[in-house]
């Protein structure tokens, strides 16, 4: 197993159990804006911590990529907050996964990489996950079901936002940033971003008890899922660590059902078997 791969797979562990610890959060009536404001304090104070006392710290053009990964990921992470408020984890943590969709069609389309055999066989499982987890069927109606179309469009915007945002590292350490600066530049612009929103939404800075249960762990987890992805991307291509990464979604679902007693339909079961089918078809390259 290549160094890539083994970052790649510590960061889809740390993912997934810090997805399940924002539907704790939204469960725990943490309002997304203010969760991800705490989360951010602690994100960018664990990551420059980090950075400067390893020494690895050097700001850089490459650095700017990880700005950018700021803006898209405080999109994300938002509105994969607010989707959960009203959708279950097992499926919209999968969803949300499936940004890796977004950075292989990227990844191919911008740096050349090759678009293999079972490239596109992971590509193809990979929207017929999501058909399957989208079409689930709900009897819910009226308010109901419009909120939970709500719910579904608002993590189909954070699964694109952070597709895109694992794009952007692999073009930060191309341009010579270093993973836990391309990290640190993202909590920056990450918790200015989130904390003049809360501030304005709520007219000033009061976090909710919830929040501050639970954001700090997630920040913890996610700091080091980030770094952990980064340093795969600097020596794998971006088509097939961010794949792997992104299985978190396996683990996330497994704690949803365990723990959360979430149904587990077969319809729930196919996708999430289609969705491993197109990560490991992924990982292969």
């Amino acid at each position: 197993m290549s160094e890539g791969i083994g970052y790649a797979l510590g960061a889809m562990l740390l993912y997934g159990v810090a997805d399940f610890v924002y539907k704790r959060g939204a469960a725990a009536g943490a309002e997304p804006h203010q969760f991800l404001m705490v989360q951010t304090w602690f994100f960018s104070s664990l990551a420059i911590l980090y950075g400067f006392f390893s020494g690895a710290l050097a700001l850089n053009r490459g650095a700017l990529w990880g700005a950018a990964a700021g803006v898209l990921v405080v999109v994300g992470y938002y509105n994969f907050a607010r989707s959960l408020k009203s959708g279950a984890v097992s499926t919209h943590a999968t969803i949300f996964r499936m940004s890796f969709a977004v950075t292989v069609a990227l990844a191919v389309l911008v740096l050349g990489e090759p678009l293999t055999a079972p490239k596109l066989a992971g590509l193809a499982l990979a929207l017929v996950a999501v058909w399957l987890l989208l079409a689930a069927p709900g009897a819910a109606g009226g308010d109901a079901h419009r909120e939970r179309r709500s719910s579904l469009v608002r993590v189909l915007v954070a699964t694109v936002a952070v597709g895109i945002a694992s794009f952007t590292y692999k073009l930060g350490l191309r341009d010579g940033a270093t993973p836990i600066s391309l990290v640190a530049a993202q909590g920056a612009v990450a918790v200015t971003l989130s904390t003049a929103f809360s501030a304005y939404v709520d007219r000033g800075i009061r976090p909710s008890r919830a929040a501050w249960s639970h954001a700090p762990a997630a920040a913890a987890l996610l700091v080091v899922a980030f770094t952990f992805l980064a340093k795969g991307l600097e020596g794998g291509e971006a088509s097939v660590v961010v794949p792997v990464a992104q299985m978190g979604f396996v683990v996330t679902a497994l704690l949803g059902f365990l723990f959360l007693r979430e149904p587990f339909t077969a319809r729930k079961c196919a996708g999430l078997a289609a969705a491993l089918a197109a990560l490991a078809s992924l990982a292969r390259g």
